[in-house]
């Protein structure tokens, strides 16, 4: 997935923003056809957010609910020193938007929600989450509602599929572009749930570049979100 970035920004010139974009915003509908009753409006929304671009798409998604009518609060592991440009240009957005933002710190509880959506760690996750990251996980845990992850369920890796402590027992999971190895794993079912394939934008051609080398024939011919089990 490193490598399907570098090639989208740099020959096939699709910027990460257009990526993100399509990521959030497929996750909005996701969100809102799956979980919400297809009527954002007053239903409460955590959306927790790291400071890469897993977070980026969080945002994304939750500047979209908030259009839709949503009752969205959004949840940081990183002050906005911390972001990257793109993402951060995202938190800015909601800030402007006066979206209520906390930033955690330690142990935090969460207040009641009809949804969170775990948008904190992607495929760049190296080894068990901590800190601020570590606490939203547990939190979301503990909360009664349903939880829709972003691209990998934090704490799960992309490419083993191991799920370590702690790591976010979703209700369903969206990732990008093409599945992950490690959503194939038996053992990470549990936290994953349903599975959702959505298409940010990646062409066909990108795939077959020798740095890659993989034949695609798009699934997204009747929907850019497609149900995978």
């Amino acid at each position: 997935m490193r490598e399907v970035d570098r090639l989208m920004v740099g020959p096939f010139r699709i910027s990460l923003e257009q990526m993100m974009e399509n990521a959030g915003r497929a996750l909005a509908r996701l969100a809102l056809s799956r979980f919400l009753g297809d009527d954002a409006k007053g239903k409460k929304v955590l959306i927790l957010v790291g400071s890469g671009g897993n977070g980026g798409g969080g945002m994304v998604c939750a500047r979209n609910l908030h259009n839709w009518g949503a009752n969205v609060e959004l949840f940081t592991s990183a002050g906005l020193e911390g972001f990257g440009d793109v993402p951060g240009k995202q938190l800015e957005i909601l800030d402007g938007l006066e979206v209520p933002m906390t930033l955690v710190g330690g142990v935090v509880d969460l207040p009641n929600a009809d949804l969170i959506i775990d948008a904190l760690v992607g495929y760049s996750l190296n080894g068990p989450p901590r800190g601020a990251v570590a606490s939203l996980i547990r939190s979301a845990n503990d909360e009664k509602c349903p939880v829709l992850a972003l691209d990998v369920p934090s704490g799960v890796g992309a490419n083993s599929g191991e799920v370590y402590d702690p790591a976010i027992i979703a209700d369903a999971t969206m990732t990008l572009g093409l599945p992950k190895t490690g959503l194939r794993n038996p053992d990470a079912q549990t936290a994953i749930g349903e599975l959702y394939l959505a298409d940010i934008g990646i062409p066909p051609e990108l795939y077959a570049k020798p740095s890659i080398g993989i034949r695609v024939r798009s699934p997204f011919a009747e929907s850019d979100i497609v149900k995978l089990g």
